[in-house]
């Protein structure tokens, strides 16, 4: 499952690394763990005699130096065990007993446990058949299916290049994409021209009002929409698939020192955001293992990127300047030993191989004044470490020149290092699982790379072709290639003509891996209703999508700039902390001492009660027949309520949406469930929010408490399966107590998010004519089965039911009406629901006469009963419906 243990990123030993050895104590890992291939071969293969003398001194002078100033790539000392310089006391060839070398392979991030995992859930959820084999679910092509692309803004950079050919790919499959964004930006008209519609939020502060549950998968795109993510983490959201690519470690340095600062709140708030994530995205895997202590189990990787290429574009540097920026002459040969980016023990050891292979080449540049012009730079851990100590610990023992051999961290800036190189060599024997890098950057920059043939190189670098390789077990044949290339000194016309292809090959790498990624990951993530097809193979995309990025696009914009997303990332964390920390001061400004405290919890407790004990009490007091009268004026309605309350002796001001309601002819209910609705529910006295669920209710509203009313509703199981259906079992228990209208109305919230809700224009022709009588007890509704994007090929009612509920509907009917009304054996007719050009209601969003809701429901209740009969058992115990594909809870809607 992508499962890294928690523990300290880049150290071995806090269960980080994959290793096989994890559990073992160190005594055991160094005497028992199996030596690595390179190892054997350093020990067993008949090397060169003189390079074998010049290893082993190289190795036993610097081991003690290493220890004392490699960074945290040397595994920790466990109490009573051994230290590496405790075992390296005995000579060469205990050395070699114990596998004390470390070329690092087994450090590896292993995500694809989490498709696995997936494929195990959705085999055990995805059943053929139901309700022991007695019916069939079938699979409807009604819709495609839908998907979110959500981003902080729409400038253009290269995760935008590459979200465009993604979901260049992922239309062709079958996907119908929206994207969402909290700045506009010119790729605005990229995704307007591929037909994606684009909806904006200006302002990220504002509430953003989207019904996430229209999409069967969302896709965050950056660490700064955040604020799309906190939408989706509240209810009824919680559920709906979140894919969330983390592209830098910004936050990863920021937790750290949120932990080391003592802000726990803060590491939990993000903690609880790594765990909504239903996958956890990143572009290489090195991140994971920063991230590790926040790992749920929700880690991938999709590597894959035209950020290199792009930056080269953007940018647009020249060598020469980066030189002089660096100290060097434009007549130096400046050569770059870079390597992997995990840090593990046998580094120092690869970087003294791939030097004492560079000494030959000394002598091809001749000494003037001490100084020689062959510089090489060894790019490989971070600044900040006392890795530079070690490296020209190495270059003296080698007898390099004085200036020669010099270590810049990757922390600082590598894109320079790298643009201000003739020639770059990957000095890891680090079998990768991804593609380098470095060597990616290179290869943009049109640098000629050599690097060893290890399995993830040779299938994008061919020798010759496009770079240059060297057996990983003949680190000799290193000093042969460099001969050839720059016999005197200087870089012969191969070498710049296969830069030149490199750079060619690195522009579009890995195009094809990374789409096939994505469909890999969706496929596996979305859990389709029945109403929705099936995407096609990805085999099935032409393949000139595959190929290449959408450069063309993009070309307007190849020569403007863009600002790095770690600066954007980290302006991001500062403004996010700078509110936390405000928040949580005027918290705990606001909190009182103690006793303070204790007292106002008791006066809290005590009002609540007196508010329930005189709520009930006027209930009781105020119960009278419903009457069909017309409303009164403002006036005797405002008396009447007034009289009410000195009658009660209760002098508690009402709320004046609650007078205008009680004079009015209708009233409409808007069920809902969770924090993630209130935006879409309207606050006119017209209306009155229903919460399904006590648990995050408005606050400071006369919103009706529907578990209060009935008590089934407390019961999440029953919650769920009843949906707006518990809302009117619930206004319909103890009716005349809440609702005292001629007429009564529900709407839905989804119609809202829909704008599919009454206008003001609407609302006063309904009322107009519920007063008037015009058309005397009908029934009024306003969002039409006709216009439900789930039926745009416009079916009729029975096969548009089948086709959202696994083309059972007709068949939960029947079983349901014939427990209705004791009909033995199967029914074979059903309600008439003609095909005349009639349409019917969706979305319970409708409104008729109170009478007419009290038969309604006595008889929905009666249908309820029966269909929970037929399908609880299977139901209940293993989530099983005959009305769904997956393990979920459904009804007839």
């Amino acid at each position: 499952m992508g499962s890294l243990e928690s523990g300290l990123p880049l150290k071995r030993d806090g269960g980080l690394f994959r290793s096989s050895s994890a559990g073992k104590t160190e005594r055991n890992l160094f005497l028992q763990k199996p030596r690595s291939r390179f190892s054997r071969f350093f020990f067993l293969k008949k090397l060169d005699y003189l390079l074998w003398i010049c290893t082993v001194a190289v190795f036993l002078f610097f081991v003690v130096v290493f220890q004392m100033f490699l960074p945290g790539s040397v595994i920790e000392k466990s109490e009573g065990s051994p230290t590496y310089l405790d075992l390296l006391s005995g000579d060469f060839a205990y050395l070699k007993q114990i596998g004390g070398l470390d070329f690092g392979e087994d450090v590896q991030f292993k995500p694809s446990h989490l498709l696995e995992k997936f494929q195990t859930e959705a085999q055990r959820e995805l059943h053929p058949s139901s309700m022991a084999n007695k019916t069939q679910l079938q699979r409807f092509a009604n819709r495609k299916p839908q998907l979110a692309l959500v981003f902080s803004d729409l400038l253009v950079e290269p995760q935008q290049l590459l979200m465009v050919t993604v979901a260049t790919a992922l239309q062709e499959m079958g996907y119908s994409i929206q994207v969402y964004s909290l700045e506009d930006g010119p790729v605005h008209n990229i995704w307007k021209s591929m037909g994606v519609p684009v909806a904006t939020f200006k302002d990220e502060k504002t509430n953003i009002m989207v019904d996430w549950l229209n999409y069967d998968g969302i896709i965050v795109n950056s660490l700064e929409a955040k604020e799309f993510i906190s939408s989706l983490m509240q209810e009824p959201f919680k559920s709906v698939p979140l894919i969330w690519t983390i592209r830098d470690s910004t936050l990863a340095i920021r937790l750290r020192q949120y932990d080391s600062s003592g802000q726990t709140d803060l590491i939990e708030n993000w903690k609880k955001v790594f765990n909504r994530a239903s996958v956890i995205l990143f572009p290489n895997h090195v991140l994971p293992m920063m991230y590790a202590a926040f790992d749920a189990g929700n880690y991938y990787v999709v590597p894959g990127s035209p950020a290199e290429a792009w930056g080269l574009d953007a940018t647009n540097t020249l060598s020469n300047e980066n030189r002089m920026r660096m100290g060097y002459r434009s007549d130096d040969t400046v050569i770059v030993v870079a390597g992997s980016q995990f840090l593990y023990r046998g580094l120092w050891l690869e970087h003294a191989l791939v030097l004492q292979a560079l000494l030959p080449i000394c002598s091809t540049f001749p000494l003037e004044n001490n100084s020689s012009s062959l510089k090489i730079i060894v790019l490989s851990g971070n600044s900040n470490s006392n890795y530079s100590m070690a490296v020209e610990a190495i270059a003296a023992k080698l007898n390099y020149p004085s200036g020669v051999v010099k270590h810049k961290g990757v922390d600082e800036d590598a894109s320079t290092v790298i643009n201000a190189a003739d020639l770059v060599i990957y000095g890891s024997f680090n079998e990768e699982q991804s593609f380098p890098e470095v060597i990616m950057k290179a290869m943009s920059m049109a640098k000629p790379v050599i690097a060893p043939d290890l399995a993830m190189i040779k299938k994008y670098v061919d020798d010759r072709v496009n770079g240059f390789l060297f057996p990983k077990d003949k680190i000799k044949d290193l000093t042969g290639i460099l001969l050839q290339l720059m016999p005197t000194g200087i870089l012969s016309p191969l070498v710049h003509e296969v830069a030149s292809k490199g750079k060619i090959t690195a522009k579009n790498l890995m195009v094809s891996e990374t789409i096939q990624s994505y469909a890999l990951l969706l496929q596996n993530v979305l859990k389709l209703p029945s109403e929705v097809m099936r995407p096609r193979a990805v085999t099935e995309i032409p393949p000139i999508l595959k190929v290449e990025w959408r450069w063309r696009l993009f070309q307007p914009f190849f020569n403007s700039t863009y600002e790095d997303r770690a600066l954007k990332s980290s302006r991001f964390l500062d403004s996010y902390e700078e509110l936390w920390n405000h928040t949580h001061m005027e918290v705990s400004g606001s909190t009182g001492g103690p006793d303070d405290s204790f007292i106002y919890e008791i006066w809290v407790d005590q009002k609540t009660e007196q508010i329930l004990h005189s709520r009930k009490r006027r209930e009781e007091e105020e119960l009278k027949d419903r009457t069909d009268q017309p409303r009164g004026t403002w006036e005797e309605v405002y008396r009447s309520a007034r009289r009410a309350d000195r009658v009660k002796n209760d002098l508690r001001e009402r709320d004046e949406g609650e007078l205008e309601r009680t004079g009015q002819p209708l009233c409409i209910y808007e069920p809902y469930f969770g924090e993630g609705t209130w935006s879409f529910l309207h606050s006119q006295s017209l209306y009155r929010g229903i919460g399904l669920s006590t648990k995050g209710r408005r606050p400071m509203t006369d919103d009706i408490d529907a578990p209060a009313r009935l008590q089934l509703l407390n019961d999440p199981y029953y919650r769920d399966t009843l949906n707006e259906y518990g809302a009117f079992f619930a206004i319909a228990n103890r009716f005349d107590r809440v609702h005292k209208n001629a007429w009564i109305g529900f709407h839905s919230w989804r119609a809202t998010a829909r704008k599919a809700s009454l206008s003001k224009v609407s609302e006063n022709a309904l009322l107009d004519a519920i007063q008037s009588r015009k058309y005397g007890d009908t029934l009024f509704f306003w969002v039409r089965m006709d216009t439900d994007p789930r039926n745009h090929i416009q079916q009729d009612f029975w096969s548009f039911c089948d086709a959202i509920n696994a083309g059972n509907c007709k068949l939960a009917f029947s079983k349901a009406l014939s427990k209705m009304y004791g009909i033995k054996g199967d029914l074979d007719s059903l309600p008439t629901m003609p095909v005349d050009g009639d349409t019917w209601s969706v979305m319970s969003s409708w409104a008729m006469p109170s009478r007419s809701f009290l038969e309604f429901v006595m008889f929905s209740r009666m249908f309820v009963d029966a269909l929970d009969a037929e399908m609880y058992d299977e139901h209940r115990q293993s989530g099983r419906c005959f009305l769904s594909l997956y393990k979920v809870n459904a009804v007839a809607q």
